[in-house]
């Protein structure tokens, strides 16, 4: 009995994770755009502000990480480093992107294209880390490959002169699951010598840094001035929900459950993405796009099934900073 309660702990715990980050993508993270103002935030200070924000939440808790400095050998921070560049600079970046370029009108395809990350971290995986690929690896990532592409053009081929935005927006969406995978697969190996508190208080660090030196050579601190009173909400909302909330919900629900369990659960992402959408900006997928989303969702839960034999306190996947869309 204590076992199933454990488990009904930890599955609930991953799927208000995963609910959460719906919540960012779809109706948080893209209302940062303004463009009833006109007043664009930069996308590169909007990254340094959602990671600066959680980050200084982090202090008041893990504080005592910063002695781990002290037992960090220089290969563990170059791979920090690279985490950091991955999940949490070019990551966050191409999805925040994405999500400004759709302006509230394709959201949910955004959101449903991340979910091609595992084909991304089982290819590095492959090369990085020799991990053997299961034989039916080409089959569903192939699927849900073509899946992606149904969901984002329907039966069309894609049209730059009529609306170049869903075009680029998917781009911008595989470059983030393409970036968060990598840093899945760099993140492995930081979690064989340290615990996923360590991994996320540095990757949220080192991603400030980076982001600081990036928004100071480009001018754009003076983006302060721009922030409206709704952004400096939505700021705050992100930091305590979506960003650092959700993330330590999520690892305290994998903790309990089988990554297989937590695959399933973290179906509620994509699938509260839907509701949110439909519910807050009155947009609704198409039978094609519905049937696709289908398609690809199955496919990414048999990626995952294919990943089990992964230990699980090797497992780091997690969705956000950006309003729970970055990953380790």
């Amino acid at each position: 009995m204590g076992k199933i309660s454990s488990t009904l702990i930890g599955g609930i715990a991953v799927s208000l994770a995963a609910i959460l980050w719906g919540l960012d993508g779809v109706v948080l993270t893209p209302r940062l755009n303004n463009p009833e103002t006109g007043a664009y935030l930069d996308v590169g200070y909007v990254v340094f502000i959602l990671h600066l924000f959680p980050f200084t939440i982090m202090n008041f808790f893990l504080y005592r990480e910063y002695n781990k400095l002290r037992s960090f050998s220089s290969g563990d921070l170059v791979i920090l480093l690279l985490v950091a560049l991955t999940g949490g600079v070019v990551g966050t970046y191409a999805i925040v992107k994405a999500l400004f370029i759709v302006n509230f009108q394709h959201l949910t395809i955004v959101v449903l294209l991340q979910k091609l990350q595992p084909v991304f971290a089982i290819l590095l995986a492959a090369v990085l880390l020799n991990e053997k690929i299961k034989r039916n690896f080409l089959f569903w990532a192939g699927l849900a490959i073509v899946a992606s592409y149904f969901l984002t053009f329907g039966f069309a081929l894609p049209n730059l002169k009529t609306g170049p935005q869903t075009f680029y927006a998917a781009l911008y969406a595989l470059l983030a699951a393409a970036s968060f995978g990598a840093a899945t697969v760099l993140g492995k190996k930081i979690l064989m010598k340290y615990d996923f508190k360590t991994a996320t208080f540095y990757r949220y660090g080192i991603t400030v840094l980076i982001m600081l030196v990036f928004v100071l050579m480009t001018g754009r601190l003076d983006q302060i001035q721009q922030t409206t009173p709704t952004n400096w909400i939505i700021f705050f909302v992100i930091a305590f929900t979506t960003g650092s909330g959700a993330i330590f919900l999520y690892y305290y629900g994998l903790n309990k459950v089988k990554a297989t369990v937590a695959a399933i659960c973290e179906l509620f992402f994509p699938l509260s993405a839907i509701v949110f959408d439909y519910l807050v900006n009155g947009n609704r997928l198409s039978l094609i796009q519905w049937i696709s989303a289908a398609i690809l969702i199955f496919a990414i839960i048999n990626l995952n099934r294919s990943r089990e034999t992964t230990p699980k306190n090797q497992i780091s996947e997690h969705k956000n900073d950006a309003g729970g869309i970055t990953c380790l």
